[in-house]
């Protein structure tokens, strides 16, 4: 009994105070991501003023262009960039908390692979798909890749370690990238393709948002259900057992989350890689380590992120738009060599 009131002690004592950072981290987050929306509706080939937008909003008028772009492809493309990058942020907070592996991540684990080759095969023979059966096939792609990482690093001596889950992740995620490109040669569906692997929001339209946004909203609920658990499982599978939680079904469905939000994000938007890498790592640096307070503050981070990487994507060189997953590198890439280090060093 004195042990886990001792456990429960120093977890109160660790997240003390941080409540606090973390509704200003919000408050702050959510003005930029206001602020951020509207110059990403602003911001085009075709210029528009604020009070353009309002009046499409009170007055929509299908008649004027502008109005149409608006309400059409602008405003659907900043949702969708706020929504994919809060859903793969959560996703990558939710693996690193449940594997106790500070470089996993949908992109890093073979998720987002997984869910790209499994659109490319249904593409492939199904052309015909409706968007409604692509999202449900990018969910079960989600699992495939996950599955098959797991799988790989369970099946090897010494059990699953950090290092084995990015080793493993990083080869299901070459093999699975490998086999989509054969694919799409061969069944000639390449442009299609490459719009998921180059990775972006300028595509999306309205019929997009009615089925993804419904599924990433249930995954973030279904996080924030499960963020206390998370942060008890966390510290340890022996510990969360000695606090009296039952690890394997949180487990379960801290991975159905992860499928669900992966595979909604990656279905509108592609292999957009990092951003579930990096925004957990910030968002703890303030919050610290109680994922109540890590789950919503990443949701907000992550959609300000992808948000405002859609829009230096477009001022790179106008007019043409540089993919969202190459500015997210950009930021990923040497975040991730670092933590990699980092990591192996501790390993040393």
């Amino acid at each position: 009994m004195g042990q886990p009131k001792k456990i429960s002690q120093h977890l109160h004592n660790s997240f003390k105070g941080k409540p606090y950072i973390s509704l200003i981290l919000g408050c702050v987050g959510i003005f930029l991501l206001i602020f951020l929306g509207i110059i990403s509706i602003l911001y085009g080939a075709t210029s528009i003023d604020v009070a353009t937008i309002i009046q499409s909003l009170l007055h929509f008028d299908d008649e004027n262009s502008q109005h149409v772009i608006i309400r059409e492809l602008r405003i659907p493309r900043a949702i969708a960039a706020v929504a994919v990058g809060a859903a793969l942020a959560v996703s990558g907070a939710i693996m690193q908390g449940m594997t106790k592996n500070p470089l996993a991540s949908p992109s890093i684990m073979g998720v987002t692979a997984g869910s790209s080759f499994v659109l490319a095969l249904a593409m492939a023979i199904l052309p015909s798909l409706p968007y409604q059966s692509l999202i449900f096939f990018s969910f079960i792609g989600a699992g495939v890749g996950a599955f098959l990482v797991f799988g790989m690093v369970a099946l090897a001596k010494g059990g699953i370690t950090p290092i084995r889950l990015v080793l493993a992740g990083s080869a299901i995620t070459s093999l699975l990238t490998s086999l989509s490109t054969i694919i799409s040669i061969r069944f000639d569906i390449a442009k299609d393709i490459s719009f998921f692997y180059a990775g972006g929001v300028s595509s999306i339209q309205k019929h997009h948002l009615s089925i993804a946004i419904p599924a990433i909203v249930i995954g973030l609920v279904f996080a924030i259900l499960l963020s206390r658990s998370i942060t008890v499982l966390s510290l340890g599978e022996d510990i969360a057992k000695g606090l009296g939680q039952n690890t394997r079904r949180i487990q379960l469905f801290g991975t159905i989350t992860v499928l669900i939000l992966t595979g909604a994000a990656v279905s509108i938007a592609g292999m957009i890689g990092f951003v579930g890498l990096v925004i957990p790592h910030i968002t703890r640096f303030f919050v610290g380590l109680d994922y109540r307070y890590i789950i919503p503050c990443s949701a907000i981070l992550g959609g300000l992120l992808l948000l405002g990487a859609d829009i230096v994507g477009r001022m790179v060189n106008p007019p043409f738009e540089t993919p969202v997953g190459a500015i997210t590198a950009l930021v990923g890439v040497p975040f991730f060599l670092y933590l990699a280090r980092k990591e192996g060093r501790t390993m040393n």
